[in-house]
Order: structure tokens, then C-alpha cells, then sequence
């Protein structure tokens, strides 16, 4: 494979887009298709190793490639792109060995949002915790697995948001970019989206209970099979992880 280009490397195109409705305004327009983008490459509905296409983007939402090769740059820094110079520009791989190290940050964080929510949740901050893990059971039962992540997503904002430090969530979703992708690998496993549920209703009871020590221990258990099961979902889908260190 070729070697990874600096930032002003010239990619190579692929024709052929889908349009994405009314034309953004120039000084938004980078931010719309980056955060666009992103979450099509976080999501695996573009796959590592896919080709991406400035022109394509670029048509799509009917702008110059200005917006589009600064939103493709930013993607880079993140890991979620690479740029080869003479070849183009493409899907990164997940990188196995970033894995580990954003699994404990999140968890570190996460325990301590645990812990605080435990503290300081009301009646009606649990019946919120109850609505969305309701919303996780039902998602499970139509094997809607893109319903669940979203709803899982929100559980776990939402303990950062009743623990009073929203913004702790903010930061933990630019550290788990790649966990993410790893994440919804592992969600067709049989069996692995109604051990979640389980999980995230171990840590409820204690958070409705207000016992912080057991809300920090469920929620470090519930991350912690993260790091158990890398190298069975890398195995498993092996042309979607990057082994380089």
C-alpha cells in the first residue's frame, strides 16, 4: 500500500454521488460535510478501504472542493481517512492498536460520571434512564441494530448529563472515534446486544438505588468487556482493522 500523503496532497476522484438536498452556505459548508461524513465513516456505512471522492462530495452538496478538502483533512487528523499521494483518498482502517488506550480514557470517565450520577439523580432523571433503556429492548427485539446504537449512545450522554458534566461526554466522543467502529462490529454477535441491556441495567439499579461505589463497578464492567473482545471481532472481520502500531 502506498504511503500516507501530507495534508496537501492532491487525491485522485471517483465519480458518482447522491445529492444531499439545499445547497449549504459557503462559511458552513465544510462543517455540514464534515460532521456528514463523519458519521458515515464512524456508522461503517462506508467501509475501510473505500475509495472517497472530493468531486463526488463536492457534487453532492453542491459546493467547490474548498469545503470538501478541508472536511476530508480534518477526517485525516482524526484517523478516519487516508490520503496517498498519486492514489486517492480512502476509508481508514480500524487501528487495533489504538483500542486499548481509548477503551480505559472512556472508561476512567465514565466510571467517575457513574459514580456522580448515583449521587445526584432525580425521580425523573431515572424514569429518562428507564424510557431509553426500554427504548434499547425494543430496538433488540426488531433486530434493529442501528436503533440500538443510538439509544445506547443516549444512555450514556444522559448519565454524563445527570451526573451535571455533559461536557465530559463531549470529550469522551472524540476519544472513542474508533471504538465506536469496533463497537458496532460486535453488535451482530449472538447474544451481545441483550448482555448490554443487561449491563446497562446493572448499572440503573444502582444509580435508582444512589449507591455510587456499585454504579462505578457496573459501569467498569460494562466497558471492560470492550477490551475482552477485541481480538475475537478482529478475527472475525479482519479486512476492517489496521494492525499496524
Amino acid at each position: 500500500m502506498p504511503a500516507r500523503a501530507t495534508k496537501k496532497t492532491e487525491p485522485a476522484h471517483r465519480p458518482a454521488a447522491h445529492r444531499r438536498g439545499s445547497r449549504p452556505r459557503t462559511a458552513t459548508a465544510a462543517s455540514k460535510i464534515y460532521s456528514d461524513l463523519r458519521a458515515e465513516l464512524v456508522s461503517l456505512q462506508r467501509r475501510p478501504g473505500e475509495v472517497i471522492s472530493e468531486a463526488e462530495i463536492a457534487l453532492g452538496y453542491g459546493v467547490s472542493r474548498t469545503p470538501v478538502r478541508e472536511a476530508i483533512l480534518k477526517l485525516s487528523d482524526e484517523g478516519l481517512l487516508d490520503i496517498f499521494p498519486q492514489s486517492g483518498i480512502y476509508v481508514a482502517r480500524i487501528p487495533v492498536a489504538a483500542l486499548p488506550e481509548a477503551i480505559i480514557i472512556r472508561k476512567a470517565l465514565e466510571a467517575t460520571t457513574a459514580q456522580l450520577a448515583a449521587e445526584r439523580a432525580t425521580s425523573s432523571q431515572i424514569l429518562v434512564l428507564h424510557s431509553i433503556l426500554e427504548r434499547q429492548r425494543e430496538a433488540n427485539a426488531a433486530a434493529d441494530r442501528g436503533a440500538f446504537h443510538q439509544s445506547d449512545e443516549m444512555f450514556h450522554a444522559t448519565i454524563a448529563e445527570v451526573a451535571g458534566y455533559p461536557g465530559i461526554w463531549t470529550l469522551i466522543q472524540q476519544v472513542k472515534v474508533h471504538v465506536d467502529r469496533y463497537r458496532l462490529l460486535t453488535l451482530p454477535q449472538q447474544g451481545r446486544i441483550a448482555r448490554t441491556i443487561a449491563e446497562h441495567e446493572a448499572i440503573l439499579r444502582a444509580i435508582e438505588a444512589h449507591d455510587p461505589a456499585a454504579a462505578r463497578i457496573a459501569l467498569e464492567i460494562h466497558l471492560e468487556s470492550l477490551l475482552t473482545h477485541i481480538s475475537a471481532t478482529q478475527s472475525l472481520n479482519p479486512e476492517f482493522f489496521d494492525e499496524r502500531s
